[in-house]
């Protein structure tokens, strides 16, 4: 994939794309993906979303497919970049996670929970026939299950979290919380309802 950037002043030379803004074009090309799914989402809407022509999509990114994983690791990179601060202000593992969960149900909620996750989509639409897609989809809900139990296992160790808490068993039931917090929130669910469910689970930790 290249690496051009509203930044760039290298001059254009034959055959070469136009130069733009990759970061703006990835970001408007994944929230097609996440709004219609990957096979809804045609180069024509692609093209338009991120002011490209056909000719600058097929010289920059090949072909469909490949805006795809170039979207999807923008995507999984945007979550952890919002995420990290808000668990680094946090000073215990319980609070850590219960930011984490806020996080979630911010993110299920509105206009964003309506346009869903794209991992969650992914796995659904395209794992079972793509297994780069795959990898990449189970290589993302690894890294959330291994935060999760990181967190349990701090909040043990503080004693935020009960002693009594299995973390293995624990980390995976919050992360099926929390994908399934994607999937309902493209159902227009309450913030109030997401916060709800959240506070409950939290209540199993302590």
């Amino acid at each position: 994939m290249p690496t051009l950037s509203k930044t760039s002043t290298q001059r254009r030379g034959p055959g070469r794309p136009r130069e733009f803004d990759m970061e703006a074009a990835l970001d408007a090309a994944l929230l097609v993906f996440r709004e219609r799914g990957y096979h809804a989402a045609s180069l024509g809407d692609l093209g338009s979303a991120m002011n490209l022509t056909a000719g600058s999509i097929y010289k920059a990114f090949s072909d469909k497919r490949a805006i795809f994983l170039a979207a999807f690791g923008r995507y999984v990179a945007l979550r952890d970049a919002q995420l990290h601060p808000l668990l680094n202000a946090e000073k215990n593992g319980f609070d850590k996670l219960r930011a984490l969960l806020s996080f979630y149900v911010e993110s299920s909620c509105g206009i964003e929970g309506r346009r869903g996750c794209l991992v969650v989509g992914s796995a659904t639409e395209l794992a079972l026939f793509d297994a780069e897609v795959a990898g990449r989809v189970t290589a993302a809900l690894q890294r959330v299950e291994t935060r999760l139990r990181d967190l349990i296992r701090l909040g043990k160790s503080d004693g935020s979290i009960s002693a009594k808490v299995d973390v293995n068993a624990a980390a995976i039931a919050l992360l099926c919380l929390l994908q399934g917090f994607r999937v309902i929130g493209k159902t227009k669910r309450t913030r109030a309802e997401m916060k709800a469910a959240a506070d409950q689970a939290l209540r199993l930790l302590t």
